[in-house]
């Protein structure tokens, strides 16, 4: 599981524009994100003949960066189509979790924390749902980029306590039917994983902030999210 976000994590401001902090998990197998990860480094090369450039969902929208190429509306169309059709052709589930800050705050005010692990909680619970219903597996990586020594540590020890006791919805035993191992990456490590779960993020978010607006991205991806018997377990907004 890759595990990105889009939005800022923090209570104490808020940005009327952006309200809502996401969490976005994406559940491969290894041998799909084998083929992901071939298939996206073939893109890269395509367009910059640098597997290194790094997919950021900000830096695609505003042309930023690498990203410049895109002001040619030629190259930005088949560069999006190859994007989409990676995001639709690949078999991966999507497990994420949203705080409304404004409505969170209003029920439960500000906390002293942020509320990513909140966040991280319903996605680790949800996997191991997922996880249930899939044959021959045994064990779970979770793969999450860094945000500072602080922040990586508190949320290290967060992980290893859920773990160890579980959810109100998955015991300590149940967890641990698939031993968790978790890994801190930064950015420029350039993990393919961790930026298919940021461009899916950014188009999640959006659905949630404007509900009725169009956006073609999530239409694209909406029929990924983890389901069970008919029912998207895959997405929770909070409160």
């Amino acid at each position: 599981m890759f595990i990105d976000e889009s939005g800022d994590h923090g209570l104490k401001t808020i940005d009327t524009s952006f309200p809502v902090f996401l969490l976005c998990g994406v559940l491969i197998s290894e041998d799909e994100f084998s083929q992901i990860n071939l298939t996206v480094n073939n893109t890269k090369l395509k367009y910059w003949d640098n597997k290194n450039v790094i997919l950021h969902s900000r830096d695609i929208r505003k042309c930023n960066n690498e990203f410049k190429i895109l002001f040619d509306l030629k190259v930005k169309e088949q560069f999006y189509n190859d994007i989409n059709s990676i995001l639709i052709s690949s078999n991966y589930k999507i497990i994420s979790s949203a705080i409304d800050k404004i409505s969170f705050i209003k029920k439960y005010g500000k906390l002293e924390d942020d509320v990513y692990e909140i966040a991280l909680s319903f996605i680790l619970e949800r996997t191991i749902f997922c996880l249930d219903g899939i044959k021959d597996c045994d064990s779970l990586e979770i793969i999450i980029e860094k945000r500072g020594k602080k922040e990586d540590a508190k949320l290290a020890n967060h992980l290893n306590k859920l773990n160890q006791v579980g959810t109100f919805y998955v015991d300590a035993e149940r967890m641990k039917k698939y031993p968790i191992k978790h890994y801190f990456l930064d950015k420029r490590q350039n993990n393919n994983g961790l930026q298919l779960s940021d461009l899916l993020a950014y188009p999640i978010a959006k659905k949630i902030i404007f509900p009725e607006g169009v956006n073609i991205s999530y239409e694209l991806i909406k029929d990924k999210f983890y389901t069970k018997n008919g029912k998207r377990h895959g997405l929770k907004v909070f409160p």
